[in-house]
């Protein structure tokens, strides 16, 4: 057999691989999906799974069903995610709270994110501001830290809940600011904002979206964002970078992760229609609008994003000494 007859026979006893390895994207999705969320409807995490997983159902031809499998700090979804077949037919809007601050969080996962999830696009991320109620005497988080050294033990901030972003980011200003301010966590943001308003406690790091009109309306006092970078939304409120706190950054990001062992090809073609649907002027309009801003990283970015994350949350909850539930 010659050179080009051999070569041409291994080309053609190739065809039947390159053939299965892009069969299961010419045929996905065969049936409808599953989006899991593990957070109560309304949300940003489920607003954002809406948002994406209406646009991937008209693209696709089949329903994306999203389902809200809340409980164990949303480890219930993703537990759900990481257990189901790899075929692509469910995955997990999952927040970067679920992914590297639970491990650290919880003494024992019966999952584990960083190797039963795989990485297919980073969607968006939503920074938390630093607000006051109109009866503490700062206008800067500068002034706020003075009046909590001159009150050791008298302030409080809100939160969602232990272990939330809210949550992470009072404590590392607490840790870096070295203030004594008390916690007080609430059952979801709602009711930590009515308390804040009621001047019950001091503080809150708290979700953009429902914040914004309070402080334009002059309820709370706004003294600066979580990103590393100034926020579309509220361009004229400082970072708390900028604010003197060197390298703080802590905010809420969302993105769609699939089980362990879903062919490449699927992850490829979720990721590039995810990434479509995310290029809308109209959707871009519409998650800014609510406090987000758009990412629609690669499966790589999105798995470096979360690995620089994993190593600061973990140090930042030893050295405070939290577990789940407390």
């Amino acid at each position: 057999m010659t050179g080009g007859s051999k070569l041409a026979a291994a080309l053609i006893a190739a065809l039947p691989v390159f053939a299965a390895c892009e069969a299961p994207a010419q045929n996905y999705p065969n049936k409808p999906v599953r989006m899991m969320v593990g957070f109560a409807p309304a949300g940003p995490a489920d607003m954002i799974a809406r948002v994406v997983g209406d646009r991937l159902s008209e693209a696709w031809g089949q329903p994306v069903l999203i389902e809200n499998a809340t409980g164990a700090g949303a480890n219930v979804a993703a537990d759900r995610t990481a257990k189901a077949a790899p075929d692509g037919h469910t995955l997990l809007m999952a927040s970067n709270a679920q992914i590297v601050i639970n491990p650290s969080l919880y003494e024992k996962m019966s999952f584990d994110p960083a190797k039963d999830l795989v990485t297919i696009s980073q969607s968006v991320f939503t920074p938390n501001i630093l607000v006051v109620n109109n009866d503490v005497p700062a206008k800067t988080v500068q002034e706020l830290v003075a009046y909590a050294r001159a009150n050791p033990g008298k302030l409080s901030y809100a939160s969602a809940g232990v272990g939330t972003t809210q949550h992470l980011a009072a404590e590392l200003f607490k840790s870096m600011a070295k203030v004594d301010v008390q916690h007080v966590p609430y059952r979801g943001a709602a009711p930590a904002i009515t308390d804040l308003l009621g001047g019950r406690v001091t503080m809150f790091f708290g979700n953009i979206a429902p914040l914004v009109p309070l402080v334009r309306d002059g309820k709370l006092r706004a003294l600066a964002v979580t990103s590393a970078k100034r926020f579309g939304a509220v361009p004229d409120l400082p970072t708390m970078i900028e604010s003197g706190f060197l390298g703080f950054d802590a905010v809420a990001a969302f993105g769609l992760m699939a089980p362990t062992g879903t062919p490449q090809p699927v992850i490829s073609k979720i990721h590039q229609d995810h990434v479509k649907v995310l290029a809308d002027p109209g959707i871009r309009k519409k998650l800014s609008d609510v406090g987000m801003e758009v990412i629609a990283s690669s499966p790589a970015e999105f798995e470096a994003a979360l690995a620089a994350e994993r190593p600061r949350w973990a140090k930042l909850i030893k050295e405070i000494g939290i577990k789940a539930g407390e």
